[in-house]
């Protein structure tokens, strides 16, 4: 099955930021993503996900239905806590995204 991701305007821009392993390692989770939307650990809810790379997180949200992701941010356990509180506050405009 193959499923659509996409990534916000600024997840794009900490994306190019990121060092070159991590940039390889977004890349392959995009891939996984595309071929399992249900890949990472919810975050209290089953459209809310995660995967770990070192110190750090990919943040992203999935519609089973349209069967598309979106990527929203990559940061580390320190800025965890405020970025789930972000992505939770606007989820409805992300969601809106990939509908």
């Amino acid at each position: 099955m193959v499923n659509e991701v996409y990534e916000t305007e600024t997840f794009s821009k900490i994306h190019v930021t990121c060092e070159k392993t991590e940039q390889d390692w977004i890349e392959k989770m995009k891939d996984q993503i595309v071929e399992d939307l249900s890949v990472g650990k919810p975050l209290r809810f089953d459209f809310f996900r995660e995967k770990k790379f070192r110190g750090k997180r990919l943040f992203y949200l999935v519609n089973h239905s349209s069967k598309k992701a979106i990527l929203l941010a990559f940061g580390s356990k320190k800025e965890q806590q405020k970025i789930i509180e972000h992505i939770l506050e606007n989820k409805e405009r992300y969601m809106q995204l990939i509908n």
